[in-house]
């Protein structure tokens, strides 16, 4: 049985350039692409109007952003390779104010910074580098040395990490790979857990499931691999996409998977069924980004965004 979502409302020009990453709160969507500023949408209005603007916080635009679950504390990496840490306001406005920045270039030997991840708390935070490095600091402790190093072989184009997770109760850090390789890490002890091969290179996105039971892996491959998270078991692939995967996102529940491709297309997958219950096409560009919004009632909602600069969001049709 396929599911029915709705195309609920597109903010047009969101963006002037490239909108290359979304992190969701439980009230609002931030959002990070190709201009220097950083903006923030309600998600609790029906129009999702604009809340703010983070303006010149990279001054060469930025490609990722990542937010805690509790939606306090974020993240924001710019192409210059700076790192920026913001935090909701403590005055109750609602407002993001700057909470400092990670000092990357001292005592990590780690390359520029590319994907981040943040903990439940926003606490840690994760990192992938040019050279293959995978860091994790603690954003309350000192910001000039990482707590956590992971090698996953020698640095090369090859090595490039272009994206990582964490699970959320942070004992797993995960990357992907140009290589096509997946490695996962236990926080706790500080070692390799396993690592995955026989994927397609690059791999593009990673994510843990909600109950950290699971890990999706998906890229150029346009096919999304699950893995048993304790094991590295390979246990299912969803295939249906014709098109390099750019983004991939769990649903609250861990029920469903969402995707985002080159092509334009936006699929949501049933686990359980692994199948495609839904596939959203709003533009022929690329999608560099798709997200479920924190279900909030009974409908689930998510957005999509990327090349056009705009953002679109679709919520389950009532009923379905």
């Amino acid at each position: 049985m396929s599911k029915q979502y709705l195309t609920t409302h597109t903010v047009d020009n969101a963006h002037s350039t490239d909108i290359f990453s979304l992190a969701a709160t439980p009230t609002g969507l931030l959002s990070a692409g190709g201009s220097s500023t950083i903006y923030i949408h309600s998600t609790t209005q029906p129009n999702f109007p604009l809340l703010q603007s983070l303006t010149g916080a990279h001054k060469l635009g930025s490609h990722h952003i990542a937010v805690s679950r509790d939606g306090k504390i974020a993240a924001s990496v710019g192409f210059a390779g700076e790192v920026k840490v913001w935090k909701l306001a403590e005055s109750g406005t609602g407002d993001w104010e700057a909470f400092g920045a990670l000092d990357t270039g001292r005592g990590t030997g780690a390359g520029e910074v590319w994907a981040v991840a943040l903990s439940e708390d926003g606490q840690f935070l994760a990192s992938t580098t040019h050279d293959g490095r995978i860091n994790v600091w603690d954003l309350l402790g000192d910001r000039s040395a990482s707590i956590r190093q992971y090698e996953t072989g020698t640095a090369s184009s090859d090595s490039f990490g272009l994206c990582v997770d964490l699970s959320r109760d942070g004992k797993y850090t995960v990357s992907g790979h140009q290589s096509g390789g997946v490695f996962v890490f236990n926080n706790d002890t500080g070692r390799l857990q396993y690592s995955l091969s026989g994927l397609v290179r690059p791999v593009r996105a990673v994510a843990f499931s909600p109950a950290g039971t699971r890990l999706a892996a998906a890229g150029d491959a346009g096919i999304i691999s699950i893995y048993d998270t304790k094991h590295g078991e390979h246990i299912g692939q969803l295939t249906g996409h014709t098109s390099w995967i750019m983004s991939i996102d769990w649903s609250d529940t861990g029920e469903y998977l969402l995707t985002g491709a080159f092509d334009g297309k936006a699929k949501v997958w049933s686990i359980e069924r692994g199948v495609c219950v839904a596939t959203h096409s709003e533009t022929d560009k690329p999608l560099w980004a798709v997200k479920w919004l924190p279900k909030t009632g009974r409908n689930e909602t998510f957005c999509t965004a990327g090349e056009n600069g705009s953002i679109t969001f679709y919520r389950e049709a009532t009923g379905a």
